[in-house]
């Protein structure tokens, strides 16, 4: 069932690179392994990553030593309350000498898009977001802009109880790929993380890049590429099937979340070497995927959810 058709062997540079930028982040991510290989398997799938867990904890962090490890640009917006549309994707400034109205890029004219805090600024700013998350293009009264090629939006967000926080629309919610939480590190590794970063200069700026803007952009090529049979695409329809239907959800889960766990899996599959997707791969990812496309009491909850799920959907043979 899950061989791949002739010719889809994974190049094994691609691995290889793989396992460099996850060495590379656990410079400074100490004990978030598991993190780390969602995020690459998300930007590999031309994802976007939610992280959502209490200040502190290495968020802003991660997305940093990701950034450093790729030679790509990296912009930061820190959202807050007064944040406009304008401050994000750029607007017409009038130039006195031409007499003529020019664009001036904001942040998300970048590779690498840090999103800090994104649940401190309202609805209305958070939605400048939507357009270049989904089609990698702002439109700025009535002229489109193309941002260049990779981007990945990577977002932190604290807790919805926190003051001063706004809930993410739906439609900003489904545009991530993947909510995540780093969690706190283990006790040796938190011990570690005081070796490390009790220095005089911050171990990120130490940070060199380890594979190329154009490597990122060949995962991405090469992920379409790894196979997912019949079976497996039955099976990942079943399962978003049995979420729709389960009465403990309040939120339909658009189409859309299919396909994205489909890149995902494939994502997986090509940085483990092989060629085809898995029912493991789904397992893995399907809680990372869906968990927030959900609506039930909180963001745990929904990923029980997912997982009670799938434990209903029997796996093809």
């Amino acid at each position: 069932m899950n061989q791949p058709p002739p010719g889809g062997a994974v190049d094994p540079k691609i691995v290889e690179q793989f396992r460099m930028v996850t060495a590379n982040i656990r410079k400074v991510i100490l004990g978030k392994d598991d993190v780390v290989a969602r995020l690459l398997w998300a930007v590999a799938a031309q994802g976007h990553v939610l992280l959502r867990d209490v200040p502190g904890v290495g968020k802003t962090m991660l997305a940093k030593a990701f950034a450093a490890s790729v030679t790509c640009t990296f912009k930061r917006i820190q959202f807050t309350p007064d944040l406009l549309p304008m401050d994000v994707s750029g607007s017409n400034v009038f130039n006195m000498r031409t007499k003529t109205f020019d664009f001036t890029p904001g942040p998300v004219f970048t590779n690498v898009l840090l999103a800090d805090e994104i649940n401190r600024a309202p609805p209305k700013t958070q939605s400048a977001l939507l357009e270049v998350m989904e089609e990698r293009q702002v439109t700025v009264e009535g002229t489109t802009h193309k941002v260049e090629l990779p981007f990945v939006a990577i977002a932190t967000m604290n807790p919805l109880d926190d003051e001063g926080t706004y809930p993410l629309p739906a439609a900003q919610l489904d545009r991530f790929m993947m909510m995540l939480s780093m969690g706190y590190p283990p006790e040796e590794a938190e011990t570690k993380m005081l070796e490390i970063h009790l220095t005089t200069a911050p171990v990120v700026d130490r940070l060199e890049a380890v594979v190329t803007k154009e490597d990122v952009l060949a995962w991405q090529a090469a992920v379409p590429q790894i196979y997912v049979s019949p079976e497996m695409r039955t099976y990942l329809v079943a399962v978003l099937r049995a979420i729709r239907s389960d009465d403990r959800n309040l939120r339909s889960v658009s189409p859309r979340s299919t396909l994205l766990l489909a890149r995902a899996a494939q994502a997986r599959a090509m940085f483990s070497g092989r060629g085809f997707i898995t029912v493991e791969d789904v397992k893995t990812l399907a809680p990372d995927v869906l968990g927030h496309r959900v609506l039930t009491s909180d963001s745990a909850v929904g990923r029980e959810l997912v997982a009670h799920c799938l434990e209903r959907v029997p796996a093809p043979a």
